[in-house]
């Protein structure tokens, strides 16, 4: 059997990276938040 996780680059440059962030207003939201916090990677 499988495991749950299978890493594909592509994909979670598509779905978390900054410019899918970006895309959307929650995504902004979480961008800012992560500003806020001062997170030295703002996306991954």
């Amino acid at each position: 059997m499988k495991r749950t996780f299978q890493p594909n680059k592509n994909r979670r440059k598509n779905k978390i990276g900054f410019r899918a962030r970006m895309a959307t207003p929650g995504g902004r939201k979480i961008l800012s938040a992560h500003r806020r916090k001062c997170r030295k990677i703002i996306s991954a």
